[in-house]
């Protein structure tokens, strides 16, 4: 047990983190630009964007992995593309893990930052435009420290979902040993072999542990910056 442990557990964890962290990253610019989008702007069509955003939330993963699969695969009309002319491909592989847990994670990234873009008082920003700043600079000064604990909590409850998606993945890249592998997909492994009930045992409360220091972490981190903001002010 204490040999699995240090080897098959490990490289399902450390895949784990790599791929949420990955997902994150890569989706923080383009949510905290979507969520900025909704919150102050209004245009044609703002509803259904909404609606497409927060899709994830709603749909079963293995659409969303289905989805994935028909246009960012190989033969899909995007990754096809992808893969000629850039040389990059999300098809089994731990990119493409990373891309599916951005996906479910997104709408949960979304929801946050923009909550917290609409409660950044617009007389604060109108004040600044009046002194002589230009709106990026409002935006790069107020604005975006204002929103903050949102853009973190945000970030944090993504990286937490992405921690534990399954279906989009196992459909998008499938379930390959060190590659693809990550912790809901060897928990599955698991299960599904027979004797294995202790290995699947402990992988869920190491997945429990790390879900619930991610909320824990998250809570800190909102309280911190408020409590910094606030001495700010």
């Amino acid at each position: 047990m204490t040999e699995w442990l240090g080897s098959y557990a490990t490289e399902a964890i450390w895949l784990s983190l790599k791929v949420a962290s990955v997902a994150v990253l890569a989706s923080l610019p383009v949510g905290i630009a979507v969520a900025w989008l909704l919150a102050r702007h209004r245009f044609v069509g703002k509803a259904l964007l909404d609606s497409v955003i927060h899709l994830p939330l709603v749909l079963p993963p293995v659409v969303i992995g289905y989805l994935l699969l028909v246009v960012m695969g190989q033969q899909g009309w995007l990754g096809r593309w992808l893969d000629e002319q850039l040389g990059l491909s999300f098809s089994f592989n731990w990119q493409g893990a990373s891309l599916a847990a951005a996906v479910v994670g997104f709408p949960l990234m979304v929801r946050a930052i923009r909550q917290a873009f609409e409660s950044v008082d617009p007389k604060l920003e109108a004040a600044a435009r009046t002194l002589g700043a230009n709106r990026w600079r409002v935006f790069a000064t107020i604005t975006l420290p204002l929103t903050l604990p949102g853009i973190l909590t945000g970030a944090v409850l993504a990286f937490a979902r992405s921690l534990g998606e399954f279906g989009a993945t196992i459909t998008f890249v499938s379930n390959i040993p060190g590659e693809t592998r990550t912790l809901p997909l060897a928990m599955y492994s698991f299960i599904e072999t027979p004797g294995a009930e202790a290995q699947a045992a402990w992988l869920c409360a190491i997945a429990i542990v790390i879900a619930l220091a991610s909320l824990l972490a998250s809570e800190w981190l909102t309280r911190y910056t408020r409590a910094r903001l606030g001495g700010q002010c």
